[in-house]
């Protein structure tokens, strides 16, 4: 079996009610729908058969419940949700191995509850978040509980990147333009996300904790000299603020924290950051996942069927570390 674990797909009841509690967002259901696999099963099954043996963890799509409104609003549209989604699992197993909760994180109680609500009674694998919360940063205090509850229920983390063009490249501008908020926007500000739970100390207080970060997380592989030893003198360029009992505040080199995230394929099917993440995280952390139906699921496929791995990392890749994540 080949286990996809990084999928997004919108249930229609949850479409349907977004309209409703969030009327200004009738754009962004119109631009879901536009991607036809999000929504309809027949066109998603299809796109999934070009594959032999291939079953999905399910997802919400972007945006962020918290972009969508206040918690009761963001809580009501992931009880639908994960209500609809736990049953898609049930009625398709064949299809879909299990789902990520969806939570809206502004009332962290409630996040919470949902989690285990999700986890106890509808069988949720998980949890998706997203790299900030309405802007806050995951490394907030106020988030602490959340993390410590997942923990207990011994379920991994999601992590999906958020940003829009309101995120300005350029202080002249008013905006980001050529949607370099999302080519570049994304992968950063997973990178920024994960140091920021690494210099809070998150895998002190849970070392056994388990996120899997999108496309191959982000800039860490690749910059690796720069979070590594570039980030050995933190606070040396900074004169304003004191960093000095950062680093010192943990209880490993800070680089090995990094190494602790889980990097999915999601590449577009683009296999250069997939061996770079391999370097830097290992066969033991990487997950096969396509983005679908927002990234090609067969081209991914081939792409990492392609690459000169060993029969055992090809095996984690492909289902063994999905299946350990997953408690399968």
């Amino acid at each position: 079996m080949i286990i996809d674990l990084y999928t997004h797909l919108a249930p229609r009841s949850f479409l349907d009610r977004m309209v409703v509690l969030a009327p200004k967002m009738g754009n962004i259901v119109n631009r879901l729908l536009a991607v036809k696999p999000i929504s309809d099963l027949d066109i998603r099954f299809r796109d999934m058969d070009t594959v032999p043996d291939y079953r999905q963890l399910i997802s919400l799509p972007n945006p962020s419940l918290e972009e969508l409104g206040p918690a009761d609003t963001g809580g009501e549209l992931a009880r639908i949700a994960n209500d609809e989604m736990a049953e898609l699992c049930r009625k398709y197993p064949d299809r879909f191995v299990g789902f990520a909760a969806a939570v809206h994180m502004g009332d962290v109680d409630a996040a919470i509850k949902e989690a285990e609500r999700a986890v106890t009674q509808l069988g949720a694998k998980g949890v998706l978040i997203y790299n900030h919360v309405a802007g806050l940063p995951l490394d907030d205090k106020r988030f602490r509980p959340f993390f410590a509850k997942m923990a207990e229920l011994k379920r991994p983390i999601w992590l999906h990147p958020t940003r829009t063009a309101a995120v300005k490249d350029y202080a002249s501008e008013e905006k980001s333009r050529f949607e370099m908020w999302w080519c570049y926007g994304w992968p950063y500000d997973t990178s920024v996300a994960m140091t920021r739970l690494v210099f809070d100390g998150l895998f002190d207080r849970h070392p056994d904790l388990e996120i899997i970060t999108h496309h191959c997380g982000g800039m860490i592989p690749f910059f690796d000299g720069r979070v590594g030893p570039g980030l050995d003198v933190l606070g040396a360029r900074t004169s304003d603020e004191d960093y000095s009992q950062v680093l010192p505040s943990l209880k490993r080199p800070h680089m090995d924290y990094f190494k602790l995230f889980y990097g999915d394929t999601a590449m577009f099917g683009a296999t250069t950051g997939v061996k770079c993440g391999l370097d830097f995280f290992g066969p033991s952390k990487i997950v096969f996942a396509t983005d679908a139906p927002l990234g090609p699921i067969k081209k991914t496929y081939d792409g990492i069927a392609g690459m000169d791995l060993s029969a055992e990392d090809r095996h984690a890749i492909f289902y063994g570390n999905a299946a350990k994540l997953l408690r399968l």
